[in-house]
């Protein structure tokens, strides 16, 4: 459980996993209460432009939707909690410095990552490498 986890940026770091989703994924914006049926977004969040949803590129495709680019989701598997200062600022100067765009979703059990998918498998090498060397 996320809400007991660690709060400690070496640990958290040292025993992040993190793991490549296989698919793309996509940033959509909707009018409120205006998803399609039968799209099943993995994130929702309301804002006053709209409504903003990330769902798979195959989904968004069928349902005509309109998106920027595709991005692929890591994972970083490690029990972390919500009160953990520093993680997500150390996971993302590390892509950062290698010119590696990320968007950063926290939820209650794992952070994620939204990495451009032509930087997929570069992303996941330098997060892997950081957890290796435990030191931001």
């Amino acid at each position: 459980m996320r809400g007991k986890g660690s709060t400690n940026l070496r640990d958290l770091l040292r025993r992040m996993s993190p793991r490549l989703t296989v698919g793309e994924y996509v940033f959509c914006t909707l009018p409120p209460d205006k998803i399609p049926h039968g799209l099943a977004p993995l994130c929702t969040f309301q804002e006053a432009e709209g409504t903003s949803l990330i769902c798979r590129r195959i989904e968004a495709d069928q349902c005509g939707l309109r998106y920027d680019g595709a991005s692929r989701l890591i994972t970083l598997a490690v029990n972390s909690s919500l009160a953990a200062v520093g993680f997500l600022a150390a996971v993302s100067a590390e892509l950062a410095e290698a010119g590696i765009a990320c968007n950063a979703v926290s939820a209650f059990h794992h952070d994620h990552l939204f990495v451009p998918s032509r930087d997929a498998g570069r992303a996941l090498a330098l997060l892997k490498g950081l957890s290796k060397r435990g030191d931001p």
